[in-house]
């Protein structure tokens, strides 16, 4: 690389990191609370992310600093092959999980329910924190569990993980209901009553467009990317990005290397079936997994994604969906690989710089990394207080 190309690059650098100062990432999606539920049974000391947790963790307090996050998504994820009762409480557990992180956090990170809470927390310097339920299985078909998880905090719904539901469609699993079941599109009605974001992220694509049908108020993609760009089926299709502008919604795109690179696609579903061929769960990240994985890569190098790779795909729905209708979900803590320069929630400035490079302007990157996000969630907070003025809560079953 010559001198002057390193030059401009910095300059570059330093250019997202002035821009980020005033319009940090809203993070759709991490997974720190899974984490550190595989890793220590939620003691906080064990993983004191007030220090760097690098080979351990993709996030820790200096890292999100360095990174320019103003609010994240804490996902309270519990995997899918949890269910019933077990789904409801070890989701509550990954809940008082981040009521723990933002208690033993108090400096850096704030409870935040509302997209002025974000806002304050901005103008306060620190990080909003809200959560995000993936997965309806989460909820145990009931629509009084729904609304009890709004009441903890609570602010969006993922539809379905990675396995088909009761009353939804996944990707990645055989479809039994053609997207939506009646009560599904019920599930939807009740969450734009409340002021819950519909998060379409993981669900199948005739769930997708039945969701954007019902919904009154904007839905999110926590973290996905662009089908054209990459065919995986967690990626959203082109049809849907279009329909983006006329529901107010916002797709963020993810870092996840299998979900934005073609050649890693096949690479990763070897890699996962190697997980499980020595007893683990393919999406394990603990330390012992890791290790697994490396000896893995070893022997069959990984193809490697890079924040141009992760542009590519922000440039395309950019196009598709308008620059109002794009924000950022990179899924850390969620992944066991990361793009090279988004190695852990560091690195979003390289993503900024990259698309600087590529001629997009402060305003339309502020958009990307706060505004989107913000407005969503106050759209859908505008939504739910009139709905609510005419109809009380649903009960039913299904």
């Amino acid at each position: 690389m010559s001198a002057a190309h390193t030059s401009v690059a910095a300059d570059r650098l330093a250019e997202a990191r002035e821009l980020l100062a005033a319009h940090p990432v809203v993070d759709g999606h991490n997974d720190l609370p899974w984490a550190l539920r595989e890793q220590v049974r939620y003691d906080l000391a064990r993983r004191d992310i007030a220090g760097d947790q690098r080979g351990l963790l993709h996030t820790d307090i200096p890292r999100l600093r360095a990174g320019g996050v103003g609010a994240q998504f804490w996902s309270v994820y519990v995997r899918s092959d949890f269910a019933g009762d077990e789904a409801v409480s070890a989701t509550l557990e990954q809940i008082d999980a981040v009521a723990q992180l933002i208690d033993r956090y108090p400096a850096d990170l704030v409870r935040a329910l509302t997209a002025d809470d974000m806002e304050a927390a901005r103008a306060d310097g620190r990080i909003a924190s809200l959560m995000g339920a993936e997965g309806g299985h989460s909820i145990n078909n009931s629509l009084a569990t729904l609304r009890a998880l709004h009441q903890l905090g609570v602010r969006y719904m993922t539809l379905t993980h990675n396995d088909t539901i009761d009353w939804a469609d996944s990707a990645t699993d055989e479809p039994r209901h053609g997207g939506l079941s009646d009560f599904g599109r019920e599930v939807v009605r009740e969450m734009n009553r409340i002021g819950m974001l519909v998060d379409l992220s993981h669900v199948a694509a005739t769930t997708m467009r039945d969701a954007l049908a019902v919904s009154a108020a904007p839905v999110i993609f926590s973290h996905s990317s662009s089908l054209a760009m990459c065919d995986h089926p967690r990626n959203i299709p082109d049809d849907v990005l279009a329909q983006l502008p006329a529901n107010g919604g916002v797709a963020m795109a993810t870092f996840v290397p299998k979900f934005i690179l073609p050649a890693a696609v096949e690479w990763t579903l070897a890699a996962d079936e190697n997980l499980r061929a020595h007893g683990f769960h393919h999406l394990d990240t603990s330390p012992e997994a890791m290790a697994l994985h490396r000896a893995f890569e070893a022997e069959r190098p990984r193809p490697v994604a890079t924040a141009a790779t992760v542009a590519d795909h922000l440039d395309h729905m950019r196009e598709v969906a308008g620059v109002d209708h794009i924000g950022i979900g990179g899924d850390y803590d969620g992944t066991a690989f990361t793009p090279a320069g988004l190695d852990d929630v560091a690195g979003y400035p390289n993503l900024i710089a990259e698309l600087l490079t590529r001629g997009w302007s402060h305003a339309d990157l502020a958009k990307l990394t706060w505004s989107n996000a913000v407005r969503a969630l106050r759209d859908a907070e505008a939504v739910a207080r009139e709905l609510s003025a005419s109809r009380g809560p649903s009960n039913a079953v299904l």
